[in-house]
């Protein structure tokens, strides 16, 4: 017979084994738990190994509303410069505007913010001009401010210098340049695809409503004879509709909208399926992206474009006549169409009935706004509706 003592004992032991095997079962679940979760934030944010995939995972947010954006292009340079931030915020605080579009990486390939991407670092690409890029998010949110991030990509000179592996070659011998001198980098490589996303996931980490594709496209003046294509046996429309469903499945997760810019006359080539000799085509861009942006500017048309000497002193016309070429293509798709308009002197004064012009006739055709270019990001209310 067992004394109080030794029933004691044993109960503990027993206690103690089922305890033992409960806390076992439990630190095994949660540590199965826990790897998933780790795997998933590895899947679905651009976090540094250093970082906390649970933190990461806390930081998320859903997709940004989408919205009528009526938004302006603004360098680097001025987005860095707290003066013209400040004045750039005032103008919006005071007119219909509600958007800033930022380079994040320009046409010279260089990346403009502080990146912590080991391919950038090793490319010795980057040259912060922007500052404290989630700072200046935030504070442009402050004011209720939609913030996009605009990202060349395959006009790209720095990178083609570092990697030639990776550029446009020339039959000639050497890289292929355009008329202004610079490398392009191939369309066709799959590196530079993966580069460009690592840099447009690093940035909606900081908080970028949107991410706008530039350059999306092959080259479109220099000596073309000399271009050597490595398309092999697809079409050029074919290499850039892959990379759009590449964007598409990459950043699908992430908590940003996708706009691409395209050349203005995609729009009046949409009926004909022509891409232009340079890949794009509204037909292979409107399933994958949230926003198309032809480049509308009434100075970039031909001399005769539907019977004017000018283009540029007609800006309703030639919107209205380019828009309703293309405008069907939208339809029951996933992107919207959101032109870039003119809001500089180049074949005419662009004063304010002329911008108010193009506003006007876009807003006729679609709800999901404009966009504003001045490379010298000189702006006003010229033109522009008071809140």
């Amino acid at each position: 017979m067992f004394s109080h003592h030794r029933v004691y004992l044993f109960s503990c032991v027993c206690i103690g084994l089922v305890s033992g095997l409960v806390v076992w079962n439990a630190w095994s679940f949660t540590r199965a738990y826990q790897n998933q979760v780790y795997a998933y934030a590895a899947e679905v944010s651009s976090s540094s190994p250093q970082d906390d995939p649970l933190v990461v995972i806390k930081k998320r947010k859903e997709k940004p509303e989408r919205q009528t954006v009526k938004g302006l292009y603004l360098t680097a340079y001025s987005a860095g410069n707290p003066k013209k931030i400040d004045e750039i915020i005032s103008l919006l605080d005071k007119t219909e505007l509600n958007a800033v579009v930022i380079d994040i990486k320009d046409y010279s390939g260089r990346v403009l913010y502080d990146s912590s991407l080991a391919w950038v670092k090793d490319f010795g690409v980057a040259e912060n001009r922007i500052g404290d890029a989630k700072a200046l998010v935030q504070k442009l949110h402050e004011h209720h401010i939609y913030v996009i991030a605009r990202q060349t990509v395959f006009q790209d000179p720095l990178l083609a210098e570092k990697k030639p592996e990776w550029a446009i070659k020339n039959k000639r011998g050497g890289l292929w340049r355009d008329r202004k001198g610079l490398a392009w980098v191939d369309p066709t490589e799959q590196s530079v695809w993966d580069y460009n996303v690592a840099i447009a996931k690093e940035v909606i980490r900081f908080g970028f409503d949107e991410v706008n594709f530039d350059y999306v496209r092959f080259p479109s003046d220099g000596n073309m004879a000399d271009v050597v294509y490595t398309v092999g046996d697809k079409t050029k429309h074919e290499v850039m509709k892959d990379f759009y469903h590449y964007l598409n499945t990459e950043l699908s997760r992430e908590p940003a909208l996708i706009s691409l810019d395209l050349f203005g006359m995609v729009m009046d080539q949409a009926p004909t399926g022509n891409d232009m000799n340079i890949g794009q085509r509204l037909i292979d861009a409107v399933g994958e992206v949230d926003y198309i942006c032809p480049m509308m500017y009434p100075s970039h048309y031909p001399t005769g474009y539907i019977g004017f000497e000018n283009p540029a002193d007609h800006p309703a016309e030639v919107i209205e006549f380019s828009t309703k070429k293309g405008i069907n293509f939208f339809k029951d798709t996933r992107a919207e169409f959101r032109p870039w308009i003119q809001a500089f002197n180049v074949g005419a004064v662009y004063n304010a009935n002329k911008i108010r012009a193009q506003i006007d006739t876009v807003g006729k055709n679609t709800k999901a706004g404009w966009l504003m270019w001045n490379a010298a990001n000189r702006y006003t209310s010229a033109g522009l509706e008071s809140n």
